[in-house]
């Protein structure tokens, strides 16, 4: 039995969840069905540097080369399909890819940041058009809507030392129709923060928004007008960040220097209350968590139906890419940091 409660606040569902889900430790089960990756052999099945990958409703899948500047598509029996796109500026050409969707009107949209464009092509590989994201700066993570709307993030610079994260709606030109978040930082060239707070969003096949900011667990369901007609809430215990972590974080940031002396960095003593969220094709809500498996190799993901009870916690190594008809989509890397 679900512990938790709805209420109804002025107009707004309002889901409070307990720490515990519903189900227990068994609910949930993985087994391996496909790998698609070659450390030698056809050229088709070896990747540079896998930075996304979607997948249609046939289950073709679809992977966008960072350091190829192209998508390869396979059936959902691993076969090579098709290369679409190829390094270069010309029409349907590509410079540095970081994002890959398929919209519900079943075209490729292609994220191309370093080239400041949304590429379009067919499922077949065809280019379609380009939109330039002209005012924005580092559009991430676009996701689309059935009516060709996009919602993102973006930055704003207001100073040298202050930005802000905005989570905005556009129609399908990048034109702004609303603002949905937006959060200032102030930080000054001598300072560094571990771990700040991030905005993550999913759109469900019904065009309601669901987000979050990672400062707290709480997410709220946006209808096509962008108005909150359900909140999210978990209760959960914060994880510490420890020693290991902000030691690798001054390795990852400075090398074995250290941090120098003229930088001072800010400590936070718990991690933020979440990692990332996406969703499944049936609506359910899939959040990552800090929390680490026994081994230490992954870490826990709490569950969500599509109404906003917490209805299981489930271990995962990696973060999933995509869940479709029941199939989850990661990408994974050997012990050379190989992918596939």
């Amino acid at each position: 039995k679900w512990q938790g409660t709805i209420e109804d606040k002025e107009g707004v569902k309002v889901v409070k969840n307990p720490k515990e889900p519903m189900y227990g430790e068994d609910i949930f089960s993985l087994e391996e069905e496909l790998s698609i990756g070659e450390k030698e052999g056809k050229e088709e099945y070896i990747f540079s540097q896998v930075r996304d990958i979607t997948v249609d409703d046939e289950e073709n899948i679809y992977i966008l080369d960072f350091k190829e500047a192209h998508i390869k598509a396979f059936n959902k029996d691993g076969e090579y399909l098709t290369t679409i796109g190829k390094r270069g500026q010309g029409p349907g050409e590509i410079q540095r890819p970081v994002n890959l969707v398929i919209t519900p009107g079943g075209k490729i949209l292609v994220n191309d940041r370093g080239a400041r464009f949304l590429h379009y092509f067919t499922l077949s590989g065809e280019y379609i058009r380009s939109v330039r994201q002209t005012k924005l700066l580092s559009l991430i993570r676009p996701k689309v809507d059935s009516q060709n709307n996009i919602v993102a993030r973006i930055i704003v610079t207001h100073t040298d030392r202050v930005w802000s994260f905005v989570l905005k709606k556009f129609d399908s030109e990048l034109n702004e129709l609303y603002t949905i978040f937006s959060s200032e930082y102030e930080l000054s060239p001598q300072t560094r923060k571990l771990f700040i707070p991030d905005c993550f969003w999913d759109i469900t096949k019904d065009d309601n928004i669901i987000w979050g900011y990672s400062n707290k667990y709480e997410f709220e369901v946006l209808d096509r007008t962008c108005h909150v007609s359900r909140k999210i809430i978990k209760d959960y215990t914060p994880v510490e960040i420890t020693k290991e972590e902000k030691q690798k974080w001054i390795r990852d940031s400075y090398g074995e220097t250290g941090i120098p002396p003229d930088i001072e960095v800010s400590w936070d003593r718990y991690h933020n209350a979440f990692r990332f969220m996406n969703i499944d094709d049936e609506g359910r809500i899939f959040v990552q968590t800090y929390e680490k498996t026994s081994n230490e190799n992954g870490c826990f993901y709490d569950v969500f139906d599509s109404k906003g009870k917490y209805i299981a916690k489930i271990p995962l190594k990696v973060r999933p890419r995509v869940w479709k008809k029941n199939k989850l989509y990661t990408v994974e890397e050997d012990e050379d940091g190989y992918q596939y």
